[in-house]
């Protein structure tokens, strides 16, 4: 399983941890990803995902997921992801 948020696209970054003495030794920073379940109002149905805090906020702040994956950017989300998207557009083109 990667470490990859499947809505922002959040990923591992490195960096150095740095000595008292400016000794530098690689390291990773790793995303706060979480199993979450979130509703889809337009579907009707619920989807978990493996996403960061940061991405739960924003799917907060937007008003709920089907809002959220609307506004993203295709290349950011994941294939599971953008094919809900593409339900949920399917859907409010046809209501």
């Amino acid at each position: 399983m990667s470490r990859v948020c499947e809505l922002s696209g959040k990923k591992v970054q490195y960096g150095n941890n740095v000595s008292h003495a400016n000794n530098k030794t690689r390291r990773r920073f790793l995303p706060n990803l979480n199993n979450v379940s979130l509703i889809s109002d337009t579907l009707g149905q619920t989807v978990r995902f493996r996403i960061s805090s940061h991405a739960l906020r924003s799917v907060e702040h937007n008003g709920g997921l089907d809002a959220y994956l609307l506004k993203a950017r295709d290349a950011q989300l994941s294939p599971k992801a953008l094919k809900l998207k593409r339900q949920i557009q399917k859907k409010q083109a046809s209501a």
